[in-house]
């Protein structure tokens, strides 16, 4: 078992930065891939960014290209998602979750993640 905890989530203004943080515990996770979702109220889980188990290859959703960074530690087993340039449209609650899948092409898709964390809330203001 995986358990995922996130923190960094809070109030920030637009054009702000935050940096969330997943630690993972219970497994090593060096062997998944990770992936950040979030969820808006009313809306559906989206994806947001996801990374491979080495790190070598990232991939976001259009919206936040060249304002969010996903990375790993995987000695400490720990994930980020460094955003920049906050918009009031990426206030959700933000998860983190692990997945085996071997297909690259599949980590925006919530299906494919095995592990999830409880959140933790971003609100950017106008």
């Amino acid at each position: 078992q995986v358990q995922l905890v996130e923190s960094g989530g809070g109030l920030v203004q637009a054009g702000d930065s935050l940096s969330l943080s997943c630690a993972a515990s219970g497994r090593t996770v060096s062997r998944y891939s990770m992936g950040w979702f979030r969820q808006a109220p009313g809306k559906e889980r989206e994806f947001v960014a996801a990374i491979n188990w080495s790190g070598g290859a990232t991939y976001y959703t259009d919206s936040v290209k060249g304002r969010f960074t996903m990375s790993r530690d995987n000695a400490k087993n720990t994930v980020y998602l460094q955003m920049n340039g906050l918009l009031p449209e990426d206030t959700a609650v933000y998860y983190c979750a692990a997945s085996t899948t071997p297909y690259y092409s599949a980590l925006a898709r919530a299906s494919v993640y095995d592990y999830w964390g409880q959140g933790t809330q971003v609100t950017v203001s106008s």
